[in-house]
């Protein structure tokens, strides 16, 4: 493990020294624990019944800068540059552009910051640093400067139901703008939320009059005890020492690096090198299930990330979770790969991009999430061949699905046959990622030929998606049909709004609430 150096605090070096891991890994998980422990001081003695909204603020707002001093020193300082300055666009502004002129800074500033990073400091270093946070509050910058001017500018007719109900309708003061940029809850690893959830847990709205259950039984009553997140919390914990552990084990012992290893690759047969594509790339996702995992618990432990209750009213504590890892270790398809893998990003992807393009959305997208991810080589060709991938995956589907659903065995072999497929393909188009250079890149590639992507475009050249009756993209049909699901259910995500009082409402307000919530 190689040592690395850090701007932020040497007070845990004996601790990372003996563990044998870098110092600001070392401190990146113990401010993650300390976190931990402060949300559920917040919960128990800064609960929003005894606490004023604008102390839970400060406190948030304090630990979150504490954190982010301790781990990174002074670079912690671009958190609020980046912040300040797009704070004031936001005033300063108009309200008809201030949205764009935010999106351009925010994002030129994070990359600004990669590049220096990545290619003056320390290029190749998988450790912690300060641009990754940088990436959640650039996120979160971008989509309140959207949020706010769907609310302030653009008429409710022109919005879809998801932009309505994340619309903000008056200007955030800069405590509460802090607050949800650089919380303590959030600040390190995230994951996104929108502004109205966060303000909606701070003041304690969360648990007000929830939606029904997903089978349209009622929830419970209005009033009643706010559910526990304890075990929701026990349970993330639990799945992110077993991710932690198969990191430190199983991931240190099938390196994706081996892929292009010259006596591999001339030995290894081709059964050989899938098998061990797969799981080179199955044991390089643990260190993802375990950050995630653990900063969803944190929320949740705070009391942030209650989403109502399900079809036998259980407590749902899964708003603003980045990833289910059932659904993607069975992933059926690069779809529902990209649906479950790193949500909250998919979500900020789909709200400020493509459903707001008008022409090449799935490209555009593909796009600014490898601008978003850095400036490595690697993540360009990756997301390069997401796009080919994706769009060869939906044509495929488009043109075969439908003679297979009919039988049940036709219908197991199908899932069988793009399960391995989605795997193969998956793993296939992320190598660069964890590569990162072009040379490695580029002789992985070669080292299968191409095969993936010379077949993604013969399947785009010989099955085209087919097209609706309107003679439309259904992907775009589906988007523009907002007023029969909102976009955050083709996710399953976020269908419960927890920013309005469902019981306070009339029963029309409170049906359309309730019908965006079956999945």
């Amino acid at each position: 493990m190689a040592t690395t150096s850090t701007t932020g605090s040497t007070l845990l070096q004996p601790l990372s020294d003996a563990v044998r891991l870098p110092i600001d890994q070392v401190n990146f998980v113990a401010c993650q624990l300390f976190a931990l422990l402060a949300a559920v001081g917040f919960r128990t003695y800064l609960h929003s019944s005894e606490t004023s909204s604008f102390i839970r603020h400060v406190v948030a707002t304090l630990l979150g800068l504490y954190l982010a001093v301790f781990c990174f020193g002074w670079y912690a300082l671009h958190f609020l540059v980046q912040s300040g300055i797009s704070y004031g666009i936001m005033i300063l502004m108009g309200m008809e552009h201030m949205h764009r002129y935010c999106f351009v800074f925010a994002l030129g500033y994070l990359i600004v910051c990669q590049i220096t990073r990545v290619y003056i400091f320390d290029y190749g270093q998988y450790s912690a640093d300060f641009s990754g946070p940088m990436m959640i509050i650039t996120q979160k910058i971008t989509s309140l400067a959207y949020e706010i001017h769907d609310g302030m500018f653009r008429k409710d007719e022109d919005l879809t139901p998801s932009q309505r109900d994340l619309a903000v309708r008056r200007m955030p003061s800069l405590l509460e703008y802090l607050s949800y940029n650089c919380n303590f809850m959030g600040v390190l690893a995230g994951p996104l939320c929108s502004y109205k959830d966060y303000i909606t847990f701070i003041e304690g709205r969360s648990y007000r009059g929830t939606p029904p259950g997903a089978d349209g039984r009622a929830g419970p009553p209005c009033g009643a005890a706010e559910p526990s997140p304890n075990a929701a919390v026990v349970q993330k914990l639990v799945v992110c020492g077993l991710s932690l552990l198969v990191h430190l084990t199983v991931s240190n012992a099938l390196p994706v690096e081996y892929n292009i290893d010259e006596h591999f690759r001339a030995t290894a047969s081709w059964p050989t090198k899938a098998l061990y594509l797969y799981v080179s790339l199955l044991a390089a996702r643990p260190k993802y299930y375990f950050a995630w995992t653990l900063a969803d618990a944190i929320n949740n432990a705070a009391g942030f990330g209650f989403r109502g209750f399900d079809r036998h009213g259980e407590a749902r504590w899964d708003l603003i979770s980045n990833l289910r890892i059932r659904q993607i270790e069975g992933s059926t398809s690069f779809k529902m790969f990209l649906d479950n893998w790193n949500i909250q990003t998919a979500l900020w992807l789909k709200r400020v991009c493509y459903e707001r393009t008008t022409w090449s959305p799935t490209i555009q997208t593909f796009v600014l999430s490898a601008i978003w991810h850095g400036v490595y080589p690697g993540y360009y060709l990756t997301f390069l061949t997401g796009v080919l991938m994706t769009l060869a995956a939906r044509a495929m589907r488009s043109n075969f699905r439908h003679h297979f659903v009919g039988s049940p065995p036709l219908k197991l072999l199908y899932d069988a046959l793009t399960w391995a497929a989605t795997q193969i393909a998956v793993s296939y188009t992320v190598v660069p990622f964890v590569l990162l250079s072009v040379k490695p890149s580029f002789a992985f590639y070669s080292s299968w030929y191409y095969c993936l992507h010379i077949a993604a475009i013969l399947v785009l050249l010989l099955f085209p998606v087919k097209k609706t009756q309107r003679g439309k993209d259904p992907h775009r049909h589906r988007r523009l049909s907002g007023s029969k699901s909102s976009d955050e259910n083709s996710l399953g995500q976020n269908s419960f709004p927890t920013t309005n009082n469902v019981c306070n409402q009339g029963p029309a307000s409170a049906d359309r609430h309730a019908s965006s919530g079956k999945e």
